[in-house]
């Protein structure tokens, strides 16, 4: 379910163009316009981050490949736990994808 807050038209048309890329290099074309450089890099870190905590990793094996600090995966382990489940759904796809490859 969508969180009320966040649920509005600007909201909707963002989603529906993420939606609208149809390849890796679109995705690059529409992050590279849409977002800086640092707040791509940052959501990188936090899927990543969300990975590796699913897998069981560690808080310093964490710190050490990705370079996020202990708040960070605190807040991203918060998600994982007590959020809406949008780390879940994307972390399966794409190991569903990589045992498909």
């Amino acid at each position: 379910m969508v969180n009320p807050k966040l649920k509005d038209e600007l909201n909707d048309q963002l989603c529906e163009a993420v939606l609208s890329l149809g390849n890796m290099e679109e995705c690059y074309q529409f992050f590279e316009d849409i977002c800086t450089i640092g707040e791509l890099k940052a959501m990188s870190q936090r899927l990543e981050v969300a990975r590796m905590l699913q897998a069981g990793h560690t808080y310093d094996e964490i710190v050490e490949r990705t370079g996020a600090s202990t708040a960070t995966i605190s807040r991203v382990k918060r998600c994982l736990n007590y959020g809406a489940d949008g780390y879940k759904v994307v972390l399966s796809r794409l190991k569903d994808k990589e045992e498909n490859a």
